[in-house]
């Protein structure tokens, strides 16, 4: 039998709290090993239990703020090898931008309507747990909408596609060089001219980068569509 993942939930609203849980006991392959009401007691659990994969709300306690995403990176900086699902009434890009900041890999982000369809919320757990990213469809759509659709890949080259690729997995510069075989200042090039193709190049370093990663999730997402 394979081994469930560790799973604590954390949301301040109980019927959430509940529909979370169920959803991911759904099929067996997850164990839900704690339910929290607030940030700091996510934290506490996380510390005490290590379990494989968070799934947070993104406003909770004292502040109802983005205390689920800070606390999604104070976790991570602790825990590198937990994954975090980040799940958030609001379809704004720039919730999933903040929770991205310092790289996609064992991140999603998804809208808490999902919670209705089981199946959209365990693979999420999956793709985490994995070290993989998985952002809402309907956030990408928000972000990369008037023109920046992921049909503008097309217009990338394949060491392009090559670099964006490792960009989607959190990567600096210097690592992608690293992995490439080459400097970091030819990669600077190769990022910035996937910014320009990609219409980003007014854009924020940070949120380019984010909005470009996007784009990439965004066009593996549609050749990989959800079931349900």
């Amino acid at each position: 039998m394979t081994e469930q993942l560790r799973v604590v939930v954390a949301d301040d609203h109980y019927l959430v709290r509940e529909g979370v849980r169920r959803a991911l006991l759904s099929d067996g392959s997850i164990d839900v090993i704690a339910v929290v009401r607030d940030a700091a007691e996510l934290e506490l659990v996380v510390d005490r239990e290590g379990p494989d994969v968070v799934v947070t709300d993104i406003r909770m306690p004292p502040g109802h703020s983005t205390e689920g995403i800070e606390a999604a990176h104070r976790i991570r900086e602790k825990h590198n090898n937990i994954g975090i699902v980040v799940l958030s009434q609001y379809n704004d890009a720039t919730y999933a931008m903040d929770l991205l900041r310092n790289g996609t890999a064992g991140m999603a982000y998804l809208l808490k309507e999902r919670i209705g369809n089981p199946r959209a919320l365990l693979e999420a757990v999956t793709e985490v747990a994995s070290g993989g990213s998985r952002i809402d469809p309907d956030v990408v759509a928000s972000l990369v909408h008037a023109g920046r659709s992921s049909s503008r890949l097309a217009d990338l080259t394949g060491r392009e596609r090559e670099v964006l690729a490792l960009m989607a997995q959190g990567r600096t510069n210097a690592a992608v060089g690293e992995e490439l075989h080459l400097s970091e200042s030819s990669i600077e090039k190769y990022v910035s001219s996937v910014f320009a193709k990609l219409g980003l190049a007014d854009e924020p370093h940070v949120h380019r980068r984010v909005a470009a990663v996007l784009t990439y999730l965004q066009d593996q997402q549609s050749a990989q569509p959800l079931e349900g």
